[in-house]
């Protein structure tokens, strides 16, 4: 079945200018254009279509999406797999913190006691699902189990203020390094800075720090093209310059790496 740009929005619920951008960007191309000049699209189009919305449905951004599904050897099959997977873990997620509020309604009426530890469990847990689902897979084959396992743990153990302490520090990483993309200068001292904040919240994830693995890992920050797409989100560039300054920072800048 062939559908023209209003029937097709009014399918999958979205509007017409949307179906034209991603003409335009390149993400989904009409199968055809007829004598009218009316954009048409078939059942291949349909299929990621519907692809595209199960991404986006899980923040993944349309830079993201673009390189995925125009990669030749994409494979749709494999995909609804993962996102299967992703929007299983995703229900997970929904259903712990569900949990956490349902405990702190009854807390809240002298039902039940909930220790302060209890209240951020939910929180802590979609931190953990979320990197299992967006990078465990990689993570596990580059570090092995035990060293992912054991990150989780200390993700989990965190106490109240160290989870307030790692959320605010999230932000300064992603602020100071903005900053510093500003001045074009790696080995500047805001650049130095954001690695070294950098180096500070990655010690709430990792059971050991190590300049090594800290080089490798900006260096991924730039190979991963999820990584990239999440650092060049707002200004590209940005996780080259991030692996720049980690690289300066761990010294791995002088040793030819």
């Amino acid at each position: 079945m062939e559908y023209t740009v209003q029937k097709l929005g009014r399918l999958a619920g979205i509007s017409t200018r949307t179906l034209r951008f991603y003409d335009e960007i390149g993400i989904l191309k009409p199968a055809r254009t007829n004598s009218s000049g009316y954009r048409i699209y078939g059942q291949a189009e349909v299929d990621k279509l519907q692809q595209i919305l199960f991404y986006r449905e899980l923040g993944v951004s349309l830079d993201s999406i673009r390189a995925i599904v125009t990669d030749p050897s994409f494979d749709g099959a494999a995909a609804l797999l993962r996102h299967r997977e992703q929007l299983l873990a995703k229900r997970k997620q929904l259903d712990a913190l569900i949990a956490n509020v349902e405990t702190t309604i009854a807390s809240a009426e002298g039902r039940t006691e909930m220790s302060d530890q209890a209240k951020f469990e939910g929180f802590k847990q979609r931190m953990i699902d979320e990197n299992e689902q967006r990078y465990g897979k990689e993570a596990r084959e580059k570090y092995g189990d035990e060293a992912v396992n054991k990150s989780n743990a200390k993700l989990k153990g965190m106490t109240q203020e160290e989870h307030e302490r790692l959320n605010r520090l999230t932000q300064e990483v992603t602020d100071t390094l903005a900053e510093a993309f500003e001045t074009g200068d790696p080995a500047g001292q805001l650049a130095q800075r954001a690695a070294d904040l950098h180096r500070q919240w990655l010690t709430f994830h990792w059971d050991a720090y190590s300049k090594e693995a800290h080089a490798n890992l900006a260096q991924m920050y730039v190979d991963d093209e999820r990584f990239k797409a999440y650092y060049d989100a707002k200004q590209p560039g940005t996780a080259e310059f991030l692996r720049d300054a980690v690289h300066i920072y761990t010294g791995a800048a002088g040793n030819g790496q």
